[in-house]
């Protein structure tokens, strides 16, 4: 994807907030996923704009986070979570905003995956007047279709039953730090036993389910939806880009309600509408190259450095909670 590290400029910063986030972040972010260089001096600017003040620099830092770390499986709003308490971008930091920018990542799987999609809708209204249950497009759609269920109810447990305090605290860093352990074990155990042997073509409804209910567990912050999707693929056999393919076609109909249905106090900040729009235009633009990177990285490679980036990151959002540089919750 061309993406370098953190320019080194930054380490020459001596403003406190800054001198905080790089003490932390370089032990949470491996190289091909830091900051590329050419945004340094953006990032530099947005200093002036930390705290109340919105920056338009700062949205397009955000959308860079939130685009990259959606569907890489490291789970995009821990990231966008901790960024923004680390860096003291205080409105920007807001889960209206963060869940808002996410329709930048919509707009990507729709377009990335357009003929898929076409494809899928018309094989499926195929096989439904032919009564051909067992035609592929008819199992992938059903399979999404119901795998969509318990995300929806979940989040929608989440939002309502959930006193306030609750979520809070599973918004806390300390929370995220412990996901995003368990999730690398259990990542790194599906790639360990895994049999790999099924492509797209033999998917099953019970894979919809199954990939489903993993989903599930996306609702708690460091879970990643792409990477608890990803590892039930890979519990049930599935090749890595035919996992990486399902995870991204599962996770856009809970995605696309969960963007609208979260965003909604969007209404009440109109104040930063140009920010939100600035956004969700980095977003779609990274949320597509991150899509088209990982789907070609698949190919070829496994799924080991994301396993050993989300324990390296939940480990030093300890060592960070641990040392009070980080607020637990």
């Amino acid at each position: 994807m061309g993406l370098t590290g953190i320019n080194a400029g930054l380490a020459l910063m001596s403003n406190t907030s800054w001198t905080t986030a790089i003490e932390i972040w370089p032990f949470a972010l491996p190289h091909y996923l830091m900051l590329p260089s050419f945004m340094s001096p953006l990032i530099a600017q947005t200093e002036a704009a930390a705290g109340g003040e919105v920056n338009l620099l700062q949205a397009v830092v955000l959308g860079f986070v939130q685009g990259i770390t959606e569907f890489l499986p490291i789970s995009s709003t821990a990231h966008l979570l901790v960024f923004t308490r680390v860096f003291g971008w205080d409105v920007l930091g807001e889960k209206y905003f963060v869940d808002a920018i996410q329709f930048g990542s919509v707009i990507a799987v729709l377009i990335y995956f357009w003929s898929d999609i076409q494809q899928t809708i018309a094989g499926s209204w195929m096989a439904f007047r032919k009564k051909n249950w067992e035609q592929d497009e008819w199992k992938v759609f059903v399979g999404i279709a119901i795998g969509t269920v318990p995300a929806l109810v979940g989040g929608l447990f989440y939002k309502k039953a959930l006193p306030g305090v609750t979520q809070s605290v599973l918004e806390g860093a300390l929370v995220i730090a412990f996901m995003s352990i368990m999730m690398s074990l259990l990542m790194g155990l599906a790639e360990k036993i895994g049999s790999r042997k099924r492509g797209f073509n033999l998917l099953e409804i019970k894979d919809g389910i199954l990939v489903g209910l993993g989903q599930m567990l996306a609702i708690i912050p460091g879970t990643s939806r792409s990477g608890s999707t990803m590892t039930m693929a890979l519990f049930l056999g599935l090749e890595r880009p035919a996992a990486a393919r399902f995870s991204f076609l599962l996770g856009l109909p809970t995605l696309a309600i969960a963007t609208l249905y979260q965003s909604t106090e969007v209404r009440n900040h109109l104040d930063v509408l140009p920010a939100l729009i600035v956004g969700i235009i980095s977003t779609f633009i990274f949320s597509y190259l991150s899509i088209a990177w990982l789907i070609r990285f698949l190919q070829r490679q496994s799924t080991w450095i994301f396993v050993w980036y989300r324990l390296a990151f939940g480990l030093s959002l300890l060592l960070a909670i641990a040392n009070g540089r980080l607020a637990g919750t």
